[in-house]
């Protein structure tokens, strides 16, 4: 049923930025062997941020591959600690969100995993199913198995705390509200980013006060975003979504710096650590274009969440419309309800969703990104006449066939 001891050894270690502790792992695997009994792998799932990126598939990666090698994998949705938000690198106390809010981007963060777990050895868990039901007493006997000098070895709330930022109670129980989805769930083994490493460790530590035996801790790299500066992040505009469209995976890989194609090809396009240095060294030498490694880069990360076709479809539209100048083959059409025929270009932008709001409509407009059946829009005021169908192109992927219902 289970692997040999090593090679699961190998697989676990592969591309992980640490083990904790690497001997319990190494008993805890070969019990599994020799009891026929599956591991528990855990990963905490913060519903407060639903929309998932490539950065979050590198720990899902890992979660897999305990899949793949027979264990139980659980997602915990932290639907009940997502009322509390984990503070993790946060300056200031996160706003909290409803329990209903918490639910609804919990499942969205489950189907979008999908696209990288396996569905057969995978449940998932809502922690309101037993943190929900700890009374204060419960609250008071698990708050003082942890000190506040303890809680202040944490870096974010050590710099809080000396630069006079408030850091609320109910923060410093998030650590041990997570810890208690272990206690619950029997982990054997909990996987996490290099910034949940604290958070992890305190699970270990309450098991143990809990009796229940300790977990180990995989912790992956946290992928730098397209920008090369910072953290993949939504909020900073610099991600890929795994539900981004082929052609959006595509051409956002195509804009990363060229330091980052080594490490890209072994977290986000999961080839082998031999087969990334061997394309660390061919570009290093110059055997290897960085242009043509963000070509196969981006066609492969594609490829991972759309299938092999999409993604040479996505370099071929690539190709097509920024080498060509040429415009898609496929392109979407749309049908505006209005009753004039003529409208102004940024109310077409808006009704279109091709702009969020009437502001972003203008700044794009004003940044050369907006064009009507090839022309550029120059003017905030040009109206287009929808009852024939006009081409619009806003910024560099997006294109729309638009006319009046």
């Amino acid at each position: 049923m289970f692997a040999p001891l090593n090679e699961q050894m190998d697989i676990i270690l592969s591309g992980a930025a640490e083990v904790l502790p690497q001997d319990e792992l190494a008993r805890k695997i070969e019990r599994s062997i020799k009891t026929k009994k599956q591991l528990v792998i855990k990963l905490g799932c913060d519903p407060s941020r639903p929309d998932l990126h490539i950065g979050h598939a590198v720990v899902l990666r890992k979660m897999r591959q305990f899949q793949d090698l027979g264990h139980q994998a659980i997602l915990i949705v932290g639907d009940f600690t997502g009322m509390i938000g984990d503070p993790t690198g946060k300056s200031k106390t996160r706003p909290a969100l409803s329990l209903s809010e918490t639910r609804e981007n919990g499942k969205s963060y489950f189907e979008q995993a999908s696209k990288v777990l396996s569905m057969d050895n995978l449940k998932m868990c809502f922690n309101s199913e037993w943190l929900s039901e700890m009374s204060f007493t419960d609250v008071i006997h698990l708050s003082a198995n942890y000190t506040i000098a303890q809680m202040l070895e944490r870096d974010d709330f050590s710099k809080r705390f000396k630069s006079g930022e408030p850091i609320s109670i109910h923060e410093l129980l998030y650590p041990l509200a997570q810890a208690m989805d272990s206690v619950a769930i029997k982990s054997d083994v909990e996987l996490g980013g290099t910034d949940q490493k604290f958070n992890l460790m305190v699970g270990r530590d309450i098991q143990r006060a809990y009796n229940v035996e300790p977990q180990c801790i995989v912790i992956m790299p946290i992928l730098e975003g397209t920008d090369g500066v910072e953290k993949m992040s939504k909020s900073l505009g610099n991600y890929i979504g795994l539900t981004d469209t082929p052609q959006d995976m595509f051409g956002k890989t195509m804009s990363i710096p060229d330091s980052l194609i080594p490490g890209w090809y072994h977290y986000a396009a999961n080839v082998s650590p031999k087969e990334a240095n061997e394309i660390k060294e061919r570009l290093a030498s110059g055997e290897l274009h960085p242009r043509t490694a963000k070509v196969e880069l981006g066609v492969r990360i594609a490829s991972l969440y759309h299938g092999e076709e999409a993604g040479r479809g996505a370099f071929e539209e690539f190709e097509k419309i920024f080498v060509k100048k040429d415009v898609p083959d496929v392109i979407e059409e749309l049908k505006i309800e209005s009753e004039q025929s003529t409208l102004l270009v940024v109310d077409v932008l808006v009704s279109a969703g091709l702009a969020p709001s009437k502001s972003e409509a203008r700044r794009l407009i004003q940044g050369g990104g907006v064009s009507v059946d090839g022309e550029k829009v120059l003017d905030l005021s040009m109206m287009v006449d929808l009852s024939s169908q006009k081409l619009f192109k806003v910024g560099k992927r997006k294109f729309l066939k638009i006319s009046r219902l």
